[in-house]
C-alpha cells in the first residue's frame, strides 16, 4: 500500500540576524501551513510542520532528507511552503538571468540548487508534489514596481492593507554581501541537478509565475486561499491539471499561479485526484 509523506512549512516572518536586521513579517504563512498539513493528514499523510522559528535551514534539509530515504516506489512526498521568496547571485554560472531562487527559511536562504538535490535524491517511481505560495520574481523592473505599491498599502494595519511574498532587492544584496562566503559556498558544493535527470516525477504548482509576486492575506495567502475553495474541504474530484485551471481563474490578473513538472514523466500521477496516496 502505497505511504505518504508530508512537510508544512509556514513563515510569518525571518531571524533579523541573517537578514540584515529586516524581520519580513507577514500575517498568513503559518495558517496556510496549517491548513496544507489538515488536508494531508485528512488525506492520509504522515505529517509534520515547522512554522516560523522551526523551519530552519537545518530542520527543513533534514525533513527532507529522511523522507527521501523512507519513501520507494509509489510513495508520494508533499513538500509545502508559505513564506517570502528570495534571490542570492548564481556564482555557479547554472541561472541564464544570473541570479538562484531562494525560500527564506527562518535562519537563512534554502537555495534553489539545493532543493534539486534534495528532489534528485528521491527513489525512482516517487511522486514529489510542492506547492510554494511565495514570490520568485527575475526581473528588476516589476520587483521595483511591487516594492513601491507594498510600501504604498502596507503603511498600517488596515483591513485592506496588502502585502507581498517577496524579499525587497535591497534586503537581498544586503543580506547575501554580509553572508557571501556562505551562500557561494553551498553553490560551489551542492551538487548540480538537470531536473531532466531526477529520477522522481515532481509536480509543482506554486502561487505565481516567475515575473509576478504572490500576495499575503488576512486568512490565507492569495494561492493558498483560492486553492482551499477549489478545494473545497475535500469535494473537489477533478485531476491535478484541472485543480490548477480552477484555481488560476480565481486568481487576481497579476498572479497566475505555474503548474510545472519534472524528472520522470508519469501521466498517471497528474490524472489523480489531488493529495492522493
Amino acid at each position: 500500500m502505497p505511504k505518504g509523506i508530508a512537510l508544512a512549512l509556514g513563515l510569518n516572518a525571518v531571524d533579523p540576524k541573517h537578514y540584515g536586521g529586516w524581520a519580513g513579517k507577514l500575517n498568513a504563512c503559518e495558517a496556510d501551513a496549517e491548513d496544507m498539513a489538515a488536508i494531508a493528514a485528512e488525506r492520509g499523510f504522515a505529517v509534520t510542520t515547522l512554522m516560523t522559528k522551526a523551519a530552519t535551514r537545518a530542520k527543513v534539509i533534514d525533513a527532507i532528507g529522511k523522507a527521501a530515504k523512507a519513501l520507494g516506489k509509489g510513495d508520494i512526498f508533499m513538500l509545502s511552503y508559505s513564506g517570502h521568496g528570495g534571490q542570492v547571485p548564481d556564482t555557479s554560472n547554472d541561472e541564464p538571468d544570473g541570479v538562484d531562487e531562494t525560500w527564506c527559511l527562518f535562519d537563512g536562504e534554502l537555495i534553489d540548487d539545493e532543493l534539486y538535490a534534495l528532489l534528485g535524491k528521491f527513489a525512482a517511481g516517487v511522486r514529489v508534489l510542492v506547492f510554494s505560495d511565495s514570490c520568485h520574481s527575475g526581473t528588476v523592473v516589476k520587483m521595483a514596481y511591487y516594492n513601491g505599491t507594498t510600501a504604498a498599502r502596507s503603511a498600517g494595519p488596515d483591513e485592506g492593507e496588502i502585502r507581498y511574498r517577496a524579499m525587497p532587492q535591497s534586503v537581498a544584496m544586503r543580506t547575501y554581501r554580509a553572508n557571501r562566503e556562505f551562500y557561494d559556498t553551498i553553490q560551489q558544493k551542492t551538487k548540480k541537478v538537470d531536473l531532466a535527470d531526477v529520477k522522481a516525477s515532481i509536480l509543482l504548482i506554486s502561487g505565481c509565475q516567475d515575473n509576478q509576486l504572490s500576495q499575503d492575506g488576512a486568512f490565507n495567502g492569495a494561492f493558498t486561499g483560492q486553492l482551499l475553495r477549489v478545494w473545497k474541504n475535500g469535494l473537489y474530484k477533478g485531476s491535478y491539471r484541472s485543480f490548477h485551471k480552477a484555481i488560476v481563474r480565481r486568481m487576481p490578473p497579476d498572479q497566475t499561479p505555474n503548474f510545472f513538472t519534472a524528472g520522470t514523466p508519469d501521466p498517471a500521477f497528474l490524472k489523480q485526484r489531488p493529495f492522493t496516496v
